[in-house]
C-alpha cells in the first residue's frame, strides 16, 4: 500500500469514526434499533389515522413514542409519513410538567445543530432544559424550519385559539374544551391528533368519544409494562407487588377504570392507626393546612423516620374561627410538641394555593395573614385530585405488606374522613368532608424524605436507631 493509499484510508477511517459518534449523540437514530424494539411503538407510528391514542401505564414507553413523532415531523424525516415542513403544539397539563416531561423528552431527540432557535417562557435560551419553552424553531430537510410550540393546559381554553396547525401531541390527558379547540386548529391543514396518557381519571370524555368512538380516523392502543423492552422484569415485579389493584389497572395497563366504593379501602384502623408516642426531633417534618374561615381549617403535623414511613402525630380542625385564633391554637400545638422552628421562631408548613387569595376584609390573603403570625405556609401545592390519591393508597398500601403511612389515633377527623371518603358521578370522589384528605394529600404529594441520621453515628448505631423506629411501630400499634 503506498503513501496516496495509506493517507485515504486514514482519512476514511477518520471519517467513519466521525459518523459513528454523530450518531451515538443522535437517539433519534437509535430509536427503536434493534435488538431492542418496542413493538407498540412501531404501531403507533406506522398507522396513518388522524387521531391516534396511546393508554399506557407509566414507564411503557407512551411520552417516548410522541417526542419521537414530533421530532420526525418537525425535522421532516418521518419514515411512515408524508414529510413536510410543519407546525405543532405539544401539549401538557402544567407548565411544569410540560418543563420535567414532554419538553425534555423532545430535548433529548433534537440535536443541537438541528435546532435554529429557542424562545422561552422562563429561563435561558441557552440551557432550555431547565427553563419553560415557548416554541424551538427546528431546521428540516428542506432547508426551512419547522415550529414546535408547547402550551399548558393550566392556561385555559383561550390560548388554544387562532392558529393552524399540522398536528398535536396531548402528553397526559387534556380538559375537554381544550381538546375541541384543538381539532378546531387541525381543521384548515387537515392535520392530526394524536394523545399519549395514563387513564387515572376514569372514564372521563376520551373513554366515551376516543376509546369507545366508532369514528373511522380514529385509532387507539394499549401499552403495559411488559411491553417495554427497556424496562427490567425484576423492576415489574417489584412494581406491580407495590400497587394496589385498582391502581394497578391504570399505572401499569393503561385501562380505564369505573370507580365505586370507597375512595381508600387500603385504610385499616388495626394496621394505620397507632398510639401517640414522643416524635423524635430528627423525624419531625412540616405541617399541611387545607384553609377554611366558614368551612373547617385543617391542619396536621408530619413526621417521617429513617425508612421513610410517614406518621401524622397531630390535629387541629375547628371552623368558625378567625385567623388569630386559629395561628394561636396551631402555635400552642407545636410548642406542646416541641416542634422544630427557625431561628426566628417561625414554623414550617403547606397549604392549599387558594388561600393566596384575599380575604374578604381585603387586606391580606391567608397565607400572609399566617406569615404574619409565625406560620410560614407554602402554597406551591400539587393539587392533582387522581395523583395524589394514588400517591395516598401508594403510602396505605406500603411495599412488602407493610404501609408506608401510620395515624395517630387521636387524628380522630382525618380517620372519620378515610373511612368515608367515596366516589360519585363522573369518576370523581364526593366533595363533602374531605378537608382533612386534601392537606394529606398535599404533603405526601412533597414525596418527603426519610429523617437523615447524623453523619456522625456508626452504621451499626444508625442501623440501631432503625430498629427502634420498628420497634416503636410494632409497641404503640393495635
Amino acid at each position: 500500500m503506498d503513501i496516496g493509499e495509506k493517507r485515504l484510508l486514514t482519512r476514511l477511517m477518520e471519517i467513519e469514526r466521525r459518523l459513528d459518534e454523530a450518531k451515538a449523540n443522535d437517539r433519534l437514530a437509535h430509536y427503536n434499533e434493534p435488538p431492542l424494539v418496542h413493538e407498540k411503538q412501531l404501531a403507533f407510528h406506522r398507522c396513518l389515522k388522524r387521531n391516534r391514542w396511546v393508554f399506557g401505564g407509566n414507564r411503557s414507553g407512551k411520552t417516548e413514542c410522541g417526542a419521537a413523532e414530533v421530532v420526525w415531523r418537525a425535522r421532516g424525516i418521518h419514515p411512515y409519513r408524508e414529510n413536510k415542513r410543519t407546525e405543532g403544539w405539544v401539549v401538557s397539563l402544567t407548565r411544569e410538567v410540560q418543563r420535567d416531561v414532554a419538553q425534555r423528552k423532545v430535548l433529548s431527540y433534537l440535536k443541537k445543530e438541528w435546532i435554529a432557535d429557542v424562545v422561552m417562557i422562563s429561563g435561558r435560551s441557552g440551557a432550555p432544559e431547565g427553563g419553560i419553552i415557548d416554541y424551538i424553531t427546528v431546521k428540516n430537510v428542506f432547508g426551512t424550519l419547522s415550529r414546535i410550540g408547547f402550551k399548558s393546559c393550566e392556561s385555559g381554553r383561550e390560548k388554544f385559539q387562532g392558529t393552524a396547525l399540522d398536528y398535536v401531541w396531548f402528553d397526559e390527558e387534556p380538559p375537554e374544551d381544550v381538546y375541541d379547540e384543538c381539532r378546531m386548529r387541525l381543521a384548515d391543514r387537515r392535520g392530526d391528533m394524536f394523545g399519549t396518557m395514563t387513564p387515572l381519571k376514569g372514564r372521563t370524555f376520551v373513554y366515551s368519544r376516543i376509546y369507545m368512538s366508532s369514528d373511522p380516523d380514529v385509532w387507539c392502543e394499549f401499552m403495559e409494562w411488559a411491553d417495554n423492552p427497556y424496562l427490567d422484569p425484576a423492576e415489574i415485579e417489584s412494581l406491580t407487588a407495590s400497587l394496589p389493584d385498582d391502581v394497578l389497572e391504570s399505572r401499569r395497563y393503561g385501562r380505564f377504570v369505573k370507580r365505586s366504593g370507597l375512595v381508600y379501602p387500603e385504610f385499616e384502623e388495626s394496621v394505620h392507626l397507632v398510639d401517640p408516642f414522643p416524635v423524635p426531633p430528627a423525624w419531625q417534618d412540616m405541617m399541611s393546612i387545607d384553609p377554611g374561615l366558614h368551612n373547617p381549617l385543617a391542619c396536621h403535623w408530619y413526621a417521617v423516620d429513617g425508612d421513610g414511613c410517614v406518621y401524622v402525630v397531630a390535629e387541629h380542625y375547628a371552623a368558625g374561627m378567625d385567623i388569630d385564633r386559629h395561628a394561636e391554637i396551631i402555635r400552642d400545638k407545636c410548642a406542646e410538641l416541641g416542634w422544630k422552628h427557625d431561628g426566628r421562631g417561625r414554623y414550617r408548613a403547606l397549604i392549599d394555593s387558594a388561600a393566596n387569595q384575599r380575604t374578604l376584609s381585603g387586606t391580606s390573603s391567608v397565607t400572609t395573614l399566617l406569615a404574619e403570625r409565625g406560620i410560614l405556609a407554602d402554597p406551591g401545592v400539587d393539587k392533582d385530585i387522581y395523583a395524589g390519591i394514588n400517591t395516598v393508597k401508594s403510602y396505605l398500601k406500603g411495599t412488602n405488606g407493610k404501609p408506608r403511612l401510620y395515624i395517630f389515633r387521636n387524628c380522630v377527623n382525618l380517620v372519620r374522613e378515610l373511612k368515608t371518603y367515596s366516589w360519585g358521578d363522573g369518576d370523581r370522589p364526593v366533595k363533602r368532608d374531605d378537608h382533612c384528605l386534601d392537606e394529606l394529600r398535599y404533603y405526601l404529594m412533597t414525596f418527603p424524605k426519610p429523617a437523615s441520621l447524623p453523619a456522625a453515628k456508626s452504621e451499626v448505631r444508625r442501623d440501631k436507631d432503625r430498629l427502634a423506629a420498628r420497634t416503636m411501630r410494632r409497641r404503640y400499634g393495635r
